[in-house]
């Protein structure tokens, strides 16, 4: 077409310098740029056939006056506007056209002095605009000049000119940033590095520089297009440098096989290294690549001739491998994974054991698999990796140190890699945490000693580099800690393990984090050389562990760290005491130390005082160290006593860093009184002796009020202490009776504190000393937390004359002329005065408070009951604040359930039935809310309230249940309570499992007291609860009825939810909890209740369950039946019939003809069981039916060759519930809760280990109790239903999947050109910047009403490289439908929107452009598509789905093609149709094209 205009253009006018003046004037648009472009092309075929002699010099005029200012003025596109912005694209389109143009212009005019005096021009401005972000300053327009005449310039003369650009073009390549950068890499630099040797070494030179790996893809960008010059093939002469043999070419192809993020990288790094393999093979000659920075070690690539075959296999496997994983599909990448296997063998020789293949290859494809964005593949190359060690030796290599260190660790970052396998019983652990550990100490073991210090330090720093979530650096630790022992670390390992420890440490599950501390602590005792640490590094780590938590006495972990101390001192219990004896002066060193000095202090400190509190708690038969302490400590009992006295009475302590030494002096008194406790009290012994004069000390400097002066910071000081002190005097006392008086009276200190003003705050001290203590305040706790500890502290105080004169509480304030103990006597004003404690505390501060209030409440909620609603409302406000903060949440949640819920206020409460009867139901039902997202809330409610309703229940007097049976909800609600956790959650509840099945070979399961937080504690709780309740006691009996209506009341409900029913919904759960509950409570039940309940649960029997109800429901229903036959006839009124065993065997037989082949099936197996209890019976009257019976099931028995049906007939024979299991001897817990749930398929949320019931101590049950284990052998067998298939048969398999020889590969051509921005002349779409092949293929599509047909007809034309798909409607893109089907394929290939009514003057347009417009359609003149030639440029017309092409439509085609059919039905679904026609256009196309080998179809012979 474009030929035939210039020809026209030419025919028109004898002088084609005035034709070329003509176009060079008027507006400038890319049409007639275009039109010049085709021109002068034209004109250079007259001239290589020796004509028209003066265009040169029309040419030059061209170029200068028009080609040239032309681009300079075309300046960048505004900012914002994107590449499918009209107005760039027509800018862009100019800009090519102008660039050819020129190109022409420049070999008119005589080529290389013309092309070289432009290039200098360019040149000039190409160094003006330098490497700047954008396109600002016509860079645009100069890359386009330089790339049109740089093909025009001689290798030789014009050689210096060409490596200047070249430089330049670098520079601006790989230093600038976006478009600029990426033009001179597409468009300039290609074409320098085809302008000769010089220019393409400058260019060489340039991309094989370091750089930073942001440049990748840019460098790999001009490699591909240099490729037949770096990489000729074996008949072109190499006139540039053999990439194949430069180390930085490699490093460059594998930084591009390895990107994550750009496919086109990925895909030109593949075709970089296809080439060179290929091109290695076609030499037939011996290549090597020297080792990076000349390292001994394999060359990253290397060709021999004798190793020909095993090299093209194992690159041939290497391929395949990169370009499946582009798939990201999982089920097409497994089958290919043992290939990786082989890829490994070729890679290295075992008689050698030295590696063939630079194992960075390796690595690059475990890079793409880490970087995944499909977690399944993510997590099946970390477990390839891991398992790589198990089965083979690989040599060391650094490469895989540090990919270890980097890529692996930052992939065992993520948490959802450690989920359970499926079938993997719940706490068996991890595979993925197993495999971890296995790998470690199988590639630590394998280092050589010189290095393997190095890397497990790297190892353990890694772990510090980033914020890692509980499960990961759990299993991280628990690797390092398997580790064999060696002294590989030393102290800057052991200050990398102690930051380790504080990462630990946000993590909110108490148990993973405590386990992760004794892990870390076995790797320190494990790995850490004790001779390159002193004790005060040791000391300094320990400090860092929580006692609580992980180190504490009794464990393995304990006895072996207290091995590794004998190390450092040789003789621990006289050591120990010197030690204690020469650093004596550090606990009492002054404040005006430096502040490194006070750290080292404390943390000195902090040490001494653990070692003491745990050597005095120790056993006496555990070690002699005891003795020797427990007679050193008493023997200075009396001293140190009067020392703290003297320090805590006499003004001694008067800055605010001396209430640290304030609390460790108060501590050391608590640890004091223990110790004498423990060997025996006696009166008169040392604390016995200073607590009085404490108490008075105390006292009076709380009465002091300084006679009316401004107070001192001193002074101010010292009542804080005094409130402390009393505090844990009384805080103490509260615990340990033996520190109480023997009176009862109250004395001066009580009566005191009682009459102090309440929330009574601290003044600042007096502005002369404020600068002190502001000094002191960027290292202490600043006033307002002093204030707010000597508050607490008050109430502290409070707490303890509350519970000792609790009796002198009245039931409502009356008028006391003088109140003894007015806090005491004046409860009102207390509770309020408790309200505005809330207000001013901290909220980790106010439990004492809570303390009180539950003291206060019960005394107060009849007549006040305003006051005691917003006591609760306000302390639920606290609650809900701290959700958040683990250290203090829990704590305070007892304190608020001890108060709100106690016996005594929901007693009262619902004898009243009141607003705080109400209320207290509304923050139950918000405790049970807040339980779905922090688990462990409900278990804190129903624990302590079945506790407090224990001891009641156990009595048999009437209207013992009276307070539970008003909150009969809590108990039905926790018999249902269990969320459906987040993936993220389960796998929390995995892992606590798991560490919990460790036992003691976790020393966390021994020093962390098990807080029972999970969910199902809450039901285990209600179930024993339940369990302990007496059916002959009356008020246990309604209880127990109440709530079983309820329970069926629910189940119910459930049933006629319209919410989806599936296998392990909340709703199944649901239901499944109702039945385990009234199993539970079956043997309460007597004839008379359940003539009230039996028709609701045979109801229940015949609903559509899930296997797992029904299972239960049948369960009930036959131990009613069993305990109360008389219930037998109700049971047959079901079905319609009368008698007993005569009516089941008719019912069965009826059953045994249904249609419906799950129903023949049981009634079959029930036949048969009916049927061997009549002959056992022998009974007459079914004699008749003998012969029918004893065929049918003669018949069944030996049925053959009927698919399925003989197999199903012995499956369900074989299954569970009619083989095994017992209704009468299975009747327990274990079944209820574990086995039955474990064998119907229930998810393992749902099982309830017996175990867990006989670990819940909080409620225990009777001795007497007997139903907890099945005797029976059902609990040995293992899951699985008749209607299922066969499930794990082949996990082997699976597992370990063969090397197949055949496996899915997508097609990813990669000899296709590499991309070529000058086809955007044709087309700008996004598909041209990919590289791919693009046909002059046109399909029209506007007839086309349906989305699906569309979208896959655009995955089709995508796939098959059509140019472009006219559609109806753009907006078609957006609809689901449409986006299922073609699966992206919108994104890559250009969309045309042509309305149906617009479709003929579209035909027409494309037809003067020199398209053949072909109808696919049956017609009377209509060519069979077998017989049709296609035309390079074709259009293709699609029909309606219904109407097919309209008639005035058909007029304007030039053929119309149909489909041979060999079938009746008379047409193809419209995308098919399409499909088989633009699949023949490009089977056509290919054969004409001498790089592609495609066979000739037989029947058409092209």
């Amino acid at each position: 077409m474009e030929l035939v205009l210039a020809e026209t253009l030419l025919a028109q006018s004898r002088d084609p310098r005035v034709l070329l003046g003509s176009l060079c004037r008027g507006e400038v648009s890319a049409e007639r740029v275009e039109t010049l472009c085709f021109l002068l092309q034209r004109l250079e075929d007259e001239v290589a056939r020796g004509s028209e002699d003066a265009l040169p010099k029309a040419a030059r005029e061209v170029a200068t006056g028009y080609l040239v200012p032309l681009l300079r003025g075309l300046r960048a596109r505004p900012a914002g506007a994107s590449d499918t912005d009209p107005g760039s694209q027509a800018r862009r389109r100019l800009l090519r056209a102008a660039g050819v143009a020129l190109r022409s212009c420049v070999r008119l005019a005589g080529g290389p002095p013309l092309a070289a005096a432009l290039a200098e021009e360019a040149l000039r401005d190409l160094l003006a605009a330098g490497p700047k972000p954008g396109l600002e300053g016509g860079t645009e327009a100069t890359v386009e000049v330089l790339a049109a005449v740089g093909p025009c310039l001689r290798p030789r003369e014009d050689g210096p000119l060409l490596e200047r650009v070249a430089q330049a073009a670098l520079v601006l390549a790989l230093a600038g940033d976006g478009e600029a950068a990426e033009l001179v890499a597409g468009r300039l630099l290609p074409v320098l590095g085809q302008g000769g040797t010089a220019a393409l070494r400058t260019v060489w030179g340039g991309l094989v520089a370091p750089s930073g790996p942001d440049r990748v893809g840019l460098k790999l960008q001009v490699l591909s297009a240099l490729a037949d010059e770096l990489l000729p093939e074996s008949f072109a002469q190499q006139l540039g440098p053999d990439a194949r043999c430069c180390a930085r070419f490699w490093r460059t192809v594998q930084a591009g096989l390895a990107h994550a993020e750009d496919a086109l990288t990925r895909k030109r790094a593949r075709y970089l290294l296809q080439r060179a393999v290929e091109v290695s093979a076609e030499r037939c000659a011996d290549c090597i690549c020297g080792p990076r920075d000349g390292n001994a070690g394999p060359s990253l690539f290397w060709w021999s001739e004798k190793k020909k075959d095993e090299l093209l296999k194992f690159w041939e496997n290497y391929v395949l491998i990169m370009e499946t994983l582009e798939g990201n599909q999982i089920h097409v990448i497994k089958p290919v994974l043992p290939k990786l296997n082989n890829v490994f063998e070729y890679a290295v020789s075992e008689e050698n054991a030295c590696w063939l293949f630079h194992p960075s290859w390796h690595i690059c494809i475990y890079k793409r698999m880490f970087e995944s964005e499909n977690k399944i593949l993510m997590k099946e190359g970390v477990v390839h990796f891991l398992e790589l060690y198990e089965t083979k030796i690989l040599p060391f290599s650094p490469e895989f140190s540090e990919f270890i260190i980097g890529p692996l660790m930052d992939a065992l970052s993520e948490s959802s890699l450690y989920s359970r396998s499926p079938g993997q019983l719940i706490g068996s652990g991890s595979p993925l945490g197993l495999k971890l550990q296995k790998f470690l100490v199988i590639y630590v073991s394998f280092l050589p000693e010189d290095i393997k210090s190095d890397f497990l330090l790297k190892f353990i720093q890694k772990m510090t580099s980033r914020h890692w979530c509980a499960v990961p650096i759990l299993f991280l630790s628990k690797a390092l800690a398997n580790v064999p022992r060696c002294k590989a670390l030393g102290l800057e390992g052991l200050l990398a393990l102690r930051d380790v420890l504080q990462c630990t440490m946000i993590t909110h599950q108490i148990l993973l984090r405590g386990a992760a501390q004794c892990y870390l602590l076995q790797t320190a005792m494990n790995l850490v050389d004790v001779e390159k640490v002193s004790l005060s590094d040791i000391s300094t780590f320990l400090t860092s562990l929580r006692q609580e938590e992980s180190l504490g006495r009794g464990t393995a972990l304990w006895t072996e760290l207290m091995a590794l101390s004998s190390t450092l001192l040789p003789k621990p219990d006289i050591a120990l005491c010197d030690w204690l004896r020469v650093n004596e002066s550090c606990f009492g060193r002054s404040s005006t130390c430096s502040s490194i000095g006070l750290h080292e202090t404390s943390c000195l400190n902090a040490y001494v005082k653990k070692l003491v509190q745990e050597y005095i708690k120790s056993p006496a038969w555990e070690n002699e160290v005891l003795t020797l302490l427990q007679d050193f400590v008493i023997s200075t009992a009396e001293s140190v006593s009067e020392f703290i006295l003297r320090k805590l009475t006499m003004n001694e302590l008067s800055s605010v860093s001396d209430l640290d030494r304030c609390h460790l002096y108060l501590n050391v008194l608590n640890e004091l009184a223990d110790l004498h406790l423990k060997v025996g009290w006696k009166r008169g012994n040392p604390i016995w002796r200073v607590i009085p004069p404490l108490k008075n000390a105390s006292i009076r400097h709380l009465q002091d009020t300084g006679n009316g002066q401004e107070p001192t910071l001193g002074r101010q000081i010292q009542r804080v202490v005094s409130m402390a002190a009393l505090a844990v005097v009384w805080e103490a006392a509260d615990q340990k009776l033996e520190l109480q008086r023997d009176s009862l009276d109250a004395g001066p200190a009580e009566r005191f504190l009682a009459s102090l003003q309440l929330n009574q705050t601290l003044r600042k001290p007096h502005p002369k000393e404020q600068s002190s203590f502001f000094e002191e305040s960027s290292s202490s706790q600043g006033w307002g937390k002093i204030v707010a500890q000597y508050i607490h502290d008050q109430w502290v105080c409070l707490s303890f004359l509350l519970k000792k004169y609790h009796t002198l509480i009245p039931a409502s304030e009356g008028e006391l002329l003088e109140p003894i103990l007015p806090a005491v006597q004046m409860p009102g004003r207390t509770l309020q005065s408790a309200l505005d404690a809330l207000t001013i505390l901290p909220s980790d501060q106010v439990l004492p408070v809570f303390h009180c209030m539950k003291i206060l409440v019960p005394k107060l909620l009849a007549s006040s009951e305003s006051l005691c609603i917003e006591a609760f409302d306000m302390a639920w406000k606290i609650i809900s604040s701290l959700s958040n903060t683990q250290l203090v949440f829990w704590s305070n949640l007892k304190g608020f359930v001890h108060f709100v819920f106690d016996t005594k206020v929901l007693t009262i409460a619902a004898k009243i039935k009141g607003q705080a009867y109400f209320k207290i139901k509304e923050i139950m039902y918000k405790m049970i809310e807040m339980s779905a997202v922090k688990t462990g809330v409900f278990n804190t409610l129903i624990s302590y309230c079945c506790q407090s309703w224990m001891v009641p229940a156990s009595s048999v007097s009437q209207g013992s249940l009276s307070s539970a049976k008003n909150y009969s909800e809590l108990v039905f609600e926790a018999c249902l309570f269990g969320t459906v956790f987040r993936r993220d959650q389960r796998l929390i509840q995995d892992v606590q499992t798991f560490i919990e099945n460790l036992g003691h070979n976790c020393a966390a399961n021994v020093v962390i007291e098990n807080t029972k937080r999970e969910d199902h504690y809450v039901r285990i709780c209600a179930v024993k609860f339940l369990c302990l309740l007496d059916g002959s006691n009356m008020s246990h009996k309604l209880f127990m009825e109440d709530l079983a209506i309820k329970l069926l009341d629910k189940d119910d409900l459930v049933s006629k939810s319209r919410t989806r029913y599936y296998v392990n919904s909340q709703q199944h759960r649901v239901k499944n909890r109702v039945w385990q509950t009234l199993l539970v409570l079956f043997p309460s039940f007597d004839q008379n209740f359940l003539n009230r309940i039996i028709d609701k649960i045979f109801q229940a029997g015949f609903i559509n369950n899930q296997a797992s109800i029904k299972y239960y429901i049948e369960w009930i229903i036959i131990l009613i039946l069993h305990k109360f036959p008389q219930f037998l006839p109700k049971f047959w009124d079901c079905f319609s019939y009368k008698p007993v065993l005569k009516q089941a065997l008719i019912t069965v037989l009826q059953r045994c003809f249904s249609h419906n082949f799950s129903i023949r099936l049981y009634a079959l197996v029930a036949l048969k069981k009916i049927w061997s209890v009549c002959k056992t019976w022998q009974i007459e009257e079914f004699d008749a039916l003998t012969a029918v019976i004893e065929s049918s099931l003669n018949q069944v028995e030996n049925m053959h060759g009927a698919g399925n049906a003989k197999k199903n007939w012995q499956r369900i024979q074989d299954h569970f519930f009619f083989a095994t299991f017992h209704p009468l001897k299975d009747y327990c817990l274990e079944t209820i809760f574990y086995i039955l749930p474990r064998l119907s398929g229930l998810i393992e949320d749902e099982w309830i280990a017996i175990n867990k019931f006989t670990r819940f101590t909080d409620i225990p049950l009777d001795a007497g109790f007997q139903w907890y284990l099945s005797p029976t052998q059902l609990r040995e067998l293992k899951p699985g239903d008749w209607a299922q298939q066969d499930v794990g048969s082949n996990s082997d398999e699976a597992d370990n999947p063969p090397e197949w020889t055949d496996v899915q590969k997508k097609i990813i051509p990669w000899k296709n050109p590499v991309p070529d921005l000058d086809l955007e002349l044709v087309f700008q779409g996004r598909a041209a910047k990919l590289g791919k092949s693009i046909s002059r293929l046109i399909v029209v599509a506007s007839l086309i009403d349906k989305p699906t047909n569309l979208g896959g007809l655009c995955r089709t034309c995508e796939v098959f490289g059509a140019s472009v798909l006219v559609v109806a409607n753009l907006q078609c893109i957006s609809d689901r439908q449409f986006q299922h089907l073609s699966v992206s394929a919108e994104q890559w290939l250009p969309l045309v929107e042509v309305r149906p009514s617009q479709l003929t003057d579209y035909l027409q347009q494309k037809k003067s452009e020199g398209y053949t417009i072909i109808g696919v359609e049956q017609t009377a003149r209509s060519v069979h598509l077998t017989q049709f030639h296609f035309p390079e440029k074709s259009l293709l017309l699609l029909g309606n789905e219904r109407e097919g092409i309209p008639a005035n439509l058909i007029q304007q085609l030039d053929v119309c093609v149909e489909i041979p059919q060999q079938g009746i039905i008379r047409s193809l679904n419209v995308h098919v149709s399409g499909a088989l026609l633009v699949w023949e256009y490009t089977r056509q196309q290919l054969l004409q094209d001498p790089r592609h080998d495609i066979p000739a179809f037989p029947e058409t012979g092209y």
